[in-house]
């Protein structure tokens, strides 16, 4: 009989229990000598505990409690606890990365939202511009109008008017405010968002505003769109700050009780939040600015890749984290996080002013469906048969061809050896619902499953020239680095696709995303309007404003006791070229703002220019429109990997039929299984291959190289380079 949904949860949980006696990293703390990283993902919540004393590093999944995401946690804290041996109150540092926010936004499952804005104004949120996401189409979805985040009859106006300079055109109507305050109350609603035009110039309106508001509302979450982001183009401030208002009792209520129960366990250490731009936070700043955690969980498995990649020797990455509904790709560009256009930057369709990183989500996964749609294409995904009844291959009823079941069916999951041994999967379920579509296509089962994988990959290698040759970028001066629990199966075929010359697959795919929380900083930002014309900008201004950022954000990292020593200021600027709409974020040097210093900061910009958009205009006047500063306050993270030793010859588990795309025809291979722990270090070996471990499969196809490095990653590289 086939294991039940919990059955197998159960079984993942135990096998993904990784004990290691032997340290997994060299250093982990100097300070905080026992760290926990604790990823909660849709499915699976990933836990990596790593303890220096000790010298061990203990590796756990748990079923993920969508309905409270606290539980998932908290269970996973107590079980990694005991498979370690210690007790909850000997942890030092606890670093999270959650998707409270994002699934929130998913699923329009936030707050319900009031605003208070400037008489005349009601409708911003509403008409939003005159773009159009998608050109050429009459019945596109534009989701500010079909879901808007603050209903309209939630949108309230007062007296009060500012000029482009924040100098006072009509006074603040404190009555009406009041009364505004106390109609929206009564209305039931949770969350208020003040927003008032040029507030980013002079917040003053919305402070005082928002000040009547808690005063009237206690008990409502209280936010002003310059506390969010105080950045010109009043309808993405506008949005930006309503998403923080829609999210943000339900993200602050998560930590509250999420730290409750850490602090009912005895855990006393300290509790950070990984943020949408890839650093770390405190819960109180958290708790004032939900959106920052909107990419919190995805941003983390980009983060791991690059640790991944800084220690095999390469800082040029694409990462590929698949998962069972959906893929997620970041770019990594000499050591550094690619960070999100204000262009392009959304959430849900919603567009979104805040530092992020860039990462692009397809529904492409283990459990995307295979059909055919109205007009006889093939298609594969977005629809998922998610976890329950799953595939076809899981025996637990499914009667859909997924992309689980055509790996199957193609010889590249083994059977008998699915989740380390713990599961067997039914090859006969696979190859029936595969057949009924290949009868559909007219089409072989080899074929109708090969022609699935192909069009998935073809989908995510459209998705990454998105990211990379739609911006002027090679990607195959990248390394692809493949993780979770899908993405070493479909690496090295994605990347050909690309041209990619060569993939890293990390040791422990499956928790890639736990351990890139414990690589991160503590990390704030804050910016400042500029406006500023090369030729006609006040250096001593300029100067100022880095002056106030850096001092404000030195007194936040200082409050979380970071020493002085270990904090960094890094300057940034959004350019544009006068008359532009758009702009491109462009480093700043420290130090002294002088005439020559800003000679490398236009020619910065050019080169970027022409970089993103084939051309520049050097003779066009340059225009600062804002100015950054990102502060870092430095805590002890995980050091270089420790030394992986393999054995001396890779120990084949058995041999099966496996087929392959080689050129125009499909090739039926016999192929090893091999233990992917039993890899030799630098022994150079040929595919097809295909590598077993807990947390995944890696397929190594025929035309590829691979091996295992010092550190045990799996590394891949095209034969005919």
């Amino acid at each position: 009989m086939q294991p039940s949904a919990c059955d197998v949860a159960e079984r993942f949980c135990l096998v993904m229990s990784i004990h290691m006696d032997q340290s997994f990293f060299k250093r982990v703390l100097e300070i905080a000598m026992i760290a926990l990283g604790v990823d909660v993902g849709g499915t699976f919540t990933d836990l990596v505990l790593a303890d220096l004393d000790q010298r061990k590093v203990t590796i756990h999944k748990t079923p993920s409690t969508p309905s409270n995401p606290a539980l998932g946690f908290v269970n996973g804290v107590k079980a990694i606890c005991a498979l370690a041996g210690i007790e909850p109150h000997q942890i030092d540092s606890v670093f999270h990365g959650t998707t409270v926010g994002t699934n929130a936004m998913l699923t329009h499952g936030g707050a319900v939202t009031g605003m208070i804005t400037n008489d005349g104004f009601r409708d911003v949120l509403h008409i939003g511009r005159h773009q159009r996401p998608q050109h050429y189409s009459i019945m596109q979805d534009l989701p500010w109008q079909s879901r808007p985040l603050i209903r309209r009859r939630f949108r309230k106006t007062v007296a009060g008017r500012l000029d482009a300079s924040g100098a006072e055109l009509v006074p603040l109507d404190e009555d009406a405010v009041a009364a505004m305050a106390r109609e929206l109350g009564e209305s039931g609603v949770e969350s208020i968002l003040v927003g008032f035009l040029f507030s980013y110039v002079n917040p003053a309106h919305e402070r005082r505003a928002a000040q009547i508001v808690r005063d009237i509302l206690p008990d409502v979450f209280v936010t002003t769109s310059a506390e969010v982001s105080p950045q010109f183009r009043e309808f993405e401030r506008f949005t930006t700050g309503a998403m923080s208002a829609f999210i943000g009792p339900k993200v602050r209520r998560y930590i509250s009780e999420l730290q409750d129960e850490l602090h009912a366990l005895g855990v006393t250490g300290a509790f950070r939040i990984m943020t949408s731009s890839g650093g770390l936070a405190t819960p109180e700043m958290i708790a004032e600015r939900p959106a920052t955690t909107l990419l919190s969980g995805l941003v983390a498995g980009v983060r791991g890749g690059a640790w991944v990649g800084e220690h095999a020797g390469t800082n040029r990455l694409i990462t590929l984290d698949i998962g069972g509904t959906s893929a997620d790709i970041g770019i990594i560009r000499d050591g550094r996080l690619s960070e999100a256009d204000a262009r392009s930057a959304s959430i849900a369709g919603f567009p979104v002013m805040l530092p992020m990183i860039d990462i692009h989500t397809i529904g492409a996964g283990g459990g995307s469906i295979a059909y055919l749609d109205r007009g006889h294409a093939f298609r594969v995904g977005p629809e998922s048969a998610g976890a329950d009844p799953g595939p076809a291959a899981y025996g637990k009823g499914g009667t859909l061809p997924t992309v689980t079941d055509a790996n199957l069916v193609l010889g590249r999951l083994a059977a008998t050896n699915f989740l380390g041994g713990q599961m067997t999967l039914d090859a006969a379920a696979s190859t029936r619902v595969i057949a009924k579509l290949a009868a559909e296509l007219g089409r072989t089962p080899d074929e109708t499953a090969e022609g699935a994988l192909t069009v998935l990959n073809s989908n995510m290698a459209n998705a990454i020239r998105s990211r990379t040759v739609q911006k002027g970028i090679d990607p195959r001066d990248f390394t692809l680095c493949g993780f979770g629990g899908a993405g070493p199966l479909h690496a090295a075929e994605v990347a050909g696709m690309l041209g990619v010359r060569q993939v890293l697959i990390p040791p422990h795919p499956g928790i890639t995303s736990a351990i890139g929380l414990l690589t991160a900083d503590l990390e704030y930002h804050a910016l400042r309007t500029a406006f500023a014309v090369k030729g006609a900008l006040d250096t001593g201004r300029l100067q100022g404003l880095f002056n106030d950022m850096e001092t404000e954000l030195s007194g936040i990292l200082s409050k979380d006791g970071v020493p002085v020593a270990r904090t960094r200021m890094m300057r940034q600027g959004d350019l544009r070229y006068v008359g532009q709409g758009y702009e491109l974020k462009i480093d700043f040097p420290a130090g002294e703002i002088t005439e020559a210093a800003l000679e490398k900061v236009w020619a910065a910009f050019h080169d970027r220019h022409r970089a993103e958009y084939g051309h520049a205009f050097e003779a066009s006047p340059i225009e600062i429109v804002t100015v950054k500063v990102r502060g870092i306050g430095e805590v002890e993270k995980l050091g270089e990997p420790s030394a992986y030793t393999g054995a001396d010859q890779p120990r084949e588990i058995g041999r099966g039929r496996c087929v392959f795309r080689v050129g125009d025809v499909l090739r039926t291979c016999d192929t090893p299984y091999l233990d992917r722990t039993s890899l030799p270090v630098g022994l150079e070996l040929h595919g097809p291959a295909i590598l077993l471990q807990t947390d995944t499969t890696t397929v190594v196809p025929p035309g590829w190289s691979y091996s295992a490095d010092r550190f045990g990653n799996v590394r891949m590289m095209r034969d005919d380079v």
